[in-house]
């Protein structure tokens, strides 16, 4: 998380100059709002992916696909 962390601000600082070179010097509050927005949805996208990955790692989807298969065995349907 702490590289994820890092990239995040990256992120929000190439925004917030990316939003300075094309809007020129608007309001404070759109560069709150874009680092705010930017920052929050890198890092909702890593922390889901980490838990995507989590999943994967402990054999959770495969227990899944064990029940799936056995209630298709069955003729079961959902």
């Amino acid at each position: 998380m702490k590289w994820m962390f890092a990239f995040t601000l990256a992120v929000v600082v190439v925004a917030l100059v990316w939003v300075y070179l094309t809007a020129g010097m608007p309001s404070i509050h759109l560069f709150i709002a874009t680092a705010l927005g930017v920052g929050l949805a890198v890092l909702l996208m890593s922390a889901l992916m980490g838990l995507v990955f989590l999943s994967s790692g402990t054999g959770h989807d495969e227990s899944i696909s064990e029940v799936e298969d056995r209630d298709q065995a069955d003729g079961r349907k959902r």
